[in-house]
């Protein structure tokens, strides 16, 4: 009997293989899906769809029309958010924000956008996970825990499933190496291959590295052992197929990309590396791709009379921070839960509209919530994978919520 597999949209790995049981549009049972996934999928439930003004029930239309009203008289509105969104509601957010003078970023702009916007522009070597499943023999998880983040990279991709080109898997043809500032559960799994470094040591650590891939003495001012460092250098250096998972630990520990960017080189001067980051939500790099594919630009933009303007001011953090901007869109986000207290207590004083399929601590501020379907469960479309492929999908259930592209449709008409 043919099986009918689903898509699961619980994190960037967008896994393919997942098979469910439901009752009455209900998910009872859910089969392959790491813990996060299954949490994720089982979030589906419910009753009737919540539309609230001023947190009083409202009826569809009055929603939508508060929230285009507000979006109408905004002289500057902010659009954040839709990490987890399609990459169809993304397409219709850049042209709402067009039409109405916005700025729009996402969470990129604070996380691993500059490791996006590298990628896309084809400055660092990349690969897919289907390559790192069946030819990867070298494999660094940098500044990530993805034992925990996006629990099935190990045993679906990177270090425990056999490949084509690899028939006898860890236990025999895959070296995994952790480097960390704290021996996170993936740490543990690679044993010996762990690397512990202090907070902020990343960059001195490349620069060691790089010594020790050119032949020289690796040294560090916090005096990591040098033997330690060439036994590194030459596990690297016979790679056949690197890979590199880099996150935030590492991104946020340097001051620009450089550093990675000089290691990337020198690594396959020697050997054989590709580099794909360790995105979290589900659709990210859709956001960063499709805002390039319009602007040129993958986040922090403002846009003026049909043309973008691109900068850090531009962002999230810094709008809010200066003010700049009179009213929000959020999109399946809870900038108030997440950002810095001094900055998101900005966002108390401007009239927002939230579209999330749960309650938050942004949709409970807001003046507008509307309660959406959850993208890849209630709903359909297409997402980019973390290593940038793409991934289509269709409903496990069906829902009387409307979808964040159909809310933002009529958001756009009401204008």
């Amino acid at each position: 009997m043919e099986k009918n597999y689903h898509v699961c949209t619980g994190c960037g790995l967008l896994c393919d293989d997942i098979e469910v049981e439901s009752e009455n549009n209900i998910v009872n049972k859910v089969y392959t899906a790491c813990r996060v996934g299954v949490a994720h999928m089982k979030e589906a439930r419910r009753g009737e769809a919540d539309f609230l003004v001023d947190n009083k029930p409202v009826d569809e239309a009055t929603a939508i029309s508060e929230a285009a009203s507000i979006l109408k008289n905004a002289r500057n509105p902010l659009i954040f958010g839709l990490g987890t969104s399609t990459s169809e509601t993304q397409k219709i957010a850049i042209e709402l924000a067009k039409k109405i003078n916005a700025t729009l970023d996402d969470t990129s702009s604070f996380c691993l956008g500059p490791l996006a916007e590298a990628l896309i522009q084809d400055k660092l070597k990349t690969c897919t996970l289907d390559d790192v499943r069946n030819k990867a023999d070298v494999i660094i998880y940098w500044g990530t825990d993805p034992s925990d983040s996006h629990p099935r990279l190990l045993s679906k991709h990177s270090y425990f499933p056999r490949g084509t080109e690899k028939q006898r898997g860890w236990e025999e043809e895959r070296t995994a190496i952790a480097i960390d500032v704290r021996k996170s559960h993936t740490a543990k799994i690679c044993g010996n291959y762990f690397f512990q470094i202090p907070p902020k040591g990343d960059a001195e650590f490349i620069d060691a590295m790089i010594a020790g891939l050119s032949g020289k003495l690796p040294k560090t001012s916090y005096n990591y052992p040098p033997k330690k460092i060439l036994e590194l250098a030459n596990i690297l250096k016979g790679a056949k197929f690197g890979v590199m998972f880099v996150g935030r630990g590492l991104i946020y520990s340097l001051e620009n990309l450089e550093p990675l960017f000089k290691l990337m080189e020198i690594l396959n001067e020697k050997a054989n590396f590709h580099l794909i980051p360790m995105v979290s939500s589900s659709n990210t790099m859709g956001f960063n791709e499709n805002l390039f594919a319009e602007t040129g630009y993958v986040n922090s933009v403002k846009f003026e009379n049909g043309t973008a303007k691109h900068g850090p001011e531009y962002s999230v953090v810094e709008s809010l921070k200066a003010k700049s901007v009179d009213a929000a869109l959020i999109i399946g986000s809870d900038p108030l839960l997440f950002l810095p207290g001094s900055i998101a207590k900005n966002m108390l004083e401007i009239p927002v509209i939230s579209m999330d399929h749960c309650e938050t601590l942004t949709s409970k501020h807001s003046k507008v919530y509307i309660n959406t379907a959850i993208n890849g469960v209630e709903a359909g479309g297409s997402s980019i994978r973390m290593d940038r492929v793409k991934m289509s999908f269709e409903p496990v259930i069906e829902t009387n919520h409307l979808s964040e592209e159909v809310i933002l449709k009529k958001i756009m008409e009401a204008l």
